[in-house]
């Protein structure tokens, strides 16, 4: 079979799409209006089952092309300088419901988005302490959430070119607006890389491996990709697109007659940026 064939349906949605919508909520789109979304109202996106992780057991393994092999407790990260920032995270596949014919996969509209305040330890800290040879391209993050997509048996990877790693915004979160960590949002310590489709911030992080050549993962090298058509090899997604959207008035309202007007603030810069810290309203 292709691995990179796309698969594509119509007409109303299945019964297995319903089921991934009811497990993988997305945001209300009112609450575009506000800065912070709550930790409840956060979109999330899980590929396979919740691992449920005892903190006092788990360790991250700092390992691969390194000079001095880490196996890290949470209480030794939280023993490095915190970092907090304030980031947007957005599914790449935000809005694939909108498409005729769609996706065959999570049913998202517009409401795949959330804008959190995370807290943790910067990752270049710990690449740091860990030091790595001259010949390291390439960082991979592994979490603990394993299972099947197209009959491969994998656990959720992606990687990072090393420079983006070593970015002083690339996060190790344990906190999310300032609370433990979710379950469900990756407890008890997940990667945040901001600017980035939400993919990239991979949940459960169980390891982080330094190599010297790309990462052929079924997450990295097939799945999530720009393609043209099903031959197509792509390249994998990375930076977010940037996406307009109208917050919902909450209440039923209509617009009479030929002229009206708009006011208010806008924003469109003429060179826009990766997304960093926020929306703009």
């Amino acid at each position: 079979m292709n691995q990179n064939k796309m698969i594509h349906t119509s007409g109303d949605f299945s019964p297995e799409e319903v089921r991934l919508a009811n497990r993988n909520p997305g945001m209300a789109l009112e609450l575009l209006a506000e800065d912070i979304t709550p930790v409840g109202m956060h979109y999330q996106l899980n590929h396979f089952d919740i691992p449920l992780i005892d903190e006092k057991t788990w360790t991250l393994e700092v390992k691969g092309l390194v000079r001095n092999t880490l196996k890290l407790s949470l209480e030794a990260l939280k023993a490095l300088p915190k970092h907090e920032m304030i980031v947007t995270l957005e599914c790449a596949g935000n809005g694939r419901a909108n498409y005729e014919k769609r996706k065959q996969s999570m049913p998202w509209f517009n409401e795949a988005v959330g804008n959190a305040r995370w807290s943790g330890v910067r990752l270049k800290e710990v690449l740091r302490e860990s030091g790595w040879e001259d010949s390291v391209s390439e960082v991979v993050f592994t979490g603990a959430d394993q299972g099947l997509d197209h009959g491969i048996m994998h656990y959720f990877a992606r990687s990072l070119k090393l420079e983006k790693a070593l970015h002083p915004d690339t996060l190790l979160a344990y906190e999310m607006n300032g609370q433990a960590l979710p379950v469900q949002h990756g407890y008890p310590l997940r990667l945040i890389v901001p600017g980035w489709y939400g993919v990239a911030s991979v949940k459960w992080l169980k390891s982080v491996e330094l190599m010297d050549h790309p990462f052929e993962g079924y997450q990295q090298a097939v799945n999530y990709h720009y393609r043209q058509n099903s031959d197509d090899p792509g390249k994998p997604v990375d930076e977010m697109k940037l996406k307009s959207l109208i917050i919902p008035l909450g209440f039923p309202t209509g617009i009479h007659g030929s002229d009206f007007s708009i006011r208010g603030k806008y924003n469109c810069p003429e060179e826009p940026g990766p997304v960093r810290a926020g929306w703009k309203k």
